[in-house]
């Protein structure tokens, strides 16, 4: 069976020739179904560039990328995006909720894309706020809801269609202790039931509670541990 991620010697380089910036130097890297994967670096390392190339938001400069055995690097952004809507669940730092639609409604808006029927959106939104403990706040606005619970609203946004990849950006970086806590449960549950959950962090803390470590630096990886 195919690697579920494979990237082979990528690259991401700007402003090109005297004065480039390598953001990611010649990446190589395999993620197996199931793993729950921390990607530590500081401001600057390249995890964010290297985020956001796992999850078809950005194009490689050069290198290869297989996602579950087929090569997406070279895809048209609509092919991309299709695979992104099915395969990947994203959880942000800063919660990218639309202001206007209540909790179930920005639950909903993937399964919209994907052209889900109206009766098993709404059944599969309201599991998904109901995991994450906002049975009771479905219907309240982004700005009715505190931190932690707009992030537990971007969680069941990210798990209400069952994606095998859940890839998480800072998650907890502006929450309070208690509401990061219960992120990271949340994560840690996922990765138990079998999702791959990727986590991308400045956070040692956090990190360590990934089962395995990718530490990057300058664009390259200067660690791989199991944790």
């Amino acid at each position: 069976m195919a690697h579920l991620i494979e990237i082979k010697d990528m690259y991401k380089i700007y402003n090109p020739g005297e004065n480039e910036v390598r953001a990611l130097d010649g990446i190589s890297m395999i993620i197996e179904r199931g793993e729950f994967v921390a990607i530590v670096g500081q401001s600057g390392s390249g995890k964010s560039t290297l985020m956001n190339m796992i999850g078809l938001l950005d194009v490689a400069t050069s290198g290869e990328y297989y996602l579950d055995g087929k090569d997406v690097s070279g895809l048209t952004d609509d092919e991309q995006s299709a695979i992104r809507n099915k395969q990947i669940g994203f959880i942000f730092q800063g919660f990218n909720l639309i202001a206007s639609l209540t909790a179930q409604g920005n639950v909903e808006l993937p399964l919209v894309y994907r052209g889900m029927r109206r009766d098993k959106r709404e059944a599969l939104s309201k599991a998904a706020l109901e995991r994450v403990g906002l049975k009771n706040r479905m219907h309240h606005l982004p700005s009715q809801l505190s931190g932690g619970q707009q992030q537990r609203v971007a969680i069941a946004r990210a798990v209400a269609a069952r994606p095998p990849i859940i890839l998480a950006d800072e998650p907890t970086g502006n929450l309070d202790s208690q509401s990061g806590e219960d992120v990271m449960k949340t994560l840690t549950e996922l990765y138990e039931e079998g999702r791959t959950v990727i986590l991308i962090t400045h956070d040692n803390e956090i990190a360590g509670m990934a089962k395995r470590i990718i530490r990057i630096h300058d664009g390259r990886i200067i660690e791989d541990r199991d944790n």
